[in-house]
């Protein structure tokens, strides 16, 4: 994990202010990870109503990259978060915009339980003051987000 400790200031919701906390969350995803998805709220698909986007922006061997818009950023000239990572080690690191300010952390837990029944358990360490289920949703999707699918959320 890096020694990086820069949080986001002020705090941003994403999904919901709900998903804040003044403090690092840490959760545990068991889960499989699936190029192009859009979130949008609760049942629409209308294009107001997008939460966030995602694309892969580059795969170089082992090494994966997400670029993540929000719902706000039509243009989608720049990103407004970034996940990269290796596939390989099933590692990543979700920064804000295309800065080195790190806002979470994924890593694939070692647990007798993963071992013995082959599910992947991954380790999410969520910085304070950012979105934990918009980080939960990125992790998800990441590394190989499938094509045109959609998440729906209320």
């Amino acid at each position: 994990m890096s020694a990086q400790t820069s949080y986001p200031n002020p705090p941003s919701a994403i999904v919901s202010p709900h998903f804040l906390a003044p403090y690092p969350v840490d959760l545990t995803i068991v889960l499989t990870v699936h190029n192009r998805w859009v979130v949008y709220r609760g049942d629409s698909s209308d294009s107001k109503d997008i939460i966030f986007s995602a694309k892969q922006s580059s795969l170089i061997q082992f090494k994966t990259s997400l670029d993540v818009f929000l719902g706000s950023n039509e243009k989608e000239s720049v990103c407004d978060y970034k996940v990269k990572g290796s596939w390989f080690d099933r590692s990543c690191t979700i920064y804000a915009g295309e800065s080195t300010n790190i806002v979470a952390q994924m890593h694939k837990k070692h647990t007798v339980q993963s071992i013995a029944l082959g599910k992947d358990t991954f380790a999410v360490t969520v910085y304070p003051n950012v979105d934990y289920a918009f980080i939960v949703a990125l992790v998800v999707i990441w590394p190989d987000p499938g094509y045109g699918r959609c998440i729906r959320g209320r």
